[in-house]
């Protein structure tokens, strides 16, 4: 089974604004569009070998970029397409372009009665983004299916293929993620078992809104079905007509505790078991129980009104408005709770 690849705008703008979830951002110096794996790599060798600064983009869901724009080369990871290899044995191994649609290629796979992903539907961004973050919602994470992550290798300056072992998922972290520009991914391939129904579901919000237990297996298409809801509900769906959903997901990842930091929360505070003996909480939970309600904010920039956890673009907002709220909140947290939120966005050539 194979699909090809998907058509990019010919001339695509510089302003970094119109390639970002956030719609923020000045314009690049130089931007190129990489629409095949050679071209990808040919940008990044040109911009390393002349010491240009090289910002590679994806679907831009992630990413905060400042007003005054990228002092140096942007490149677009545009190579799309699908290649798998299904038989009833070993599943579906499916290579995906690093510049493919997540939710487009989440759709496909339900399509074609690929199992594992419909509950990371509705999730904005490139494929070639997920491992480097091990992007993960409702009770799954994308590194469970990866089968193996060809990147190329600035600093050994070649090709290096990743197979899970080697990659270092954790929450929300990799080893790409450990080592920020190192490495760029090419294409992720996963593997998937066959059907039509959905691997187990884990996360207790999801179980409650299907009807089911923990546990339970549904059909696929009616999970991905109900976890885009779930996002709508949250803001967390992108809509180019709701500037509420002009954001880059949860801005802080969830915090990870040990012991003896979590008995200090509050005892209403959500904690969860999370790998190693340490303890998870909730960085939604802590921003409003700082005293940051939904909706709060400062001129273009707020919080959303459906979801705290995003920060969201108003209308017209500056990069320097949004990180003004994230370390007002960041900052309100850790005073009033103790703990201090990291953000989940990458910012570039800003600081909290």
């Amino acid at each position: 089974m194979t699909r090809g690849p998907v058509d990019v705008d010919a001339t695509p703008s510089r302003r970094l604004a119109d390639h970002t979830t956030l719609r923020v951002g000045g314009e690049a110096d130089r931007f190129e569009v990489a629409r095949t794996d050679a071209e990808l790599v040919e940008l990044v060798r040109e911009a390393d070998a002349e010491g240009t600064p090289l910002l590679v983009l994806g679907g831009g869901s992630n990413v905060l970029v400042p007003d005054e724009g990228f002092r140096g080369t942007v490149v677009l990871v545009a190579n799309t397409g699908v290649d798998g290899d299904v038989s009833h044995c070993g599943g579906a191994v499916v290579k995906v372009g690093a510049g493919e649609n997540w939710d487009d290629f989440v759709a496909f796979a339900v399509g074609q009665e690929w199992s594992g992903i419909e509950s990371l539907s509705g999730i904005p961004g490139s494929v070639g983004a997920t491992p480097i973050q091990n992007v993960g919602a409702y009770g799954s994470e994308v590194g469970e299916y990866v089968y193996r992550v060809r990147t190329w290798d600035r600093v050994a300056d070649r090709q290096r293929t990743f197979m899970p072992a080697d990659c270092g998922f954790g929450y929300r972290t990799s080893v790409f993620k450990e080592h920020p520009g190192r490495y760029v991914v090419l294409d992720v391939t996963f593997q998937f078992t066959l059907g039509d129904l959905s691997a187990p579901v884990r996360y207790a919000e999801l179980a409650r809104r299907l009807g089911v237990e923990i546990g339970a297996r549904v059909e696929s298409s009616t999970v991905r079905d109900t976890v885009l809801a779930i996002r709508a509900g949250k803001g967390m769906v992108l809509n180019d007509a709701d500037p509420d959903t002009w954001s880059a997901g949860s801005f802080f990842t969830n915090p990870i505790l040990t012991e003896d930091e979590a008995a200090r929360l509050p005892d209403d505070a959500p904690r969860f078991p999370a790998p190693g003996g340490l303890v998870k909480t909730s960085a939604a939970w802590l921003i409003q129980h700082a005293g940051f309600d939904k909706g709060y904010g400062h001129g273009n920039a707020g919080l959303s009104t459906k979801h705290v956890l995003a920060l969201t673009n108003r209308g017209g907002a500056t990069a320097g408005e949004l990180v003004a709220l994230a370390r007002e909140v960041r900052d309100g947290v850790e005073q009033r709770l103790g703990v201090r939120l990291v953000p989940e966005v990458n910012l570039v050539g800003l600081e909290l």
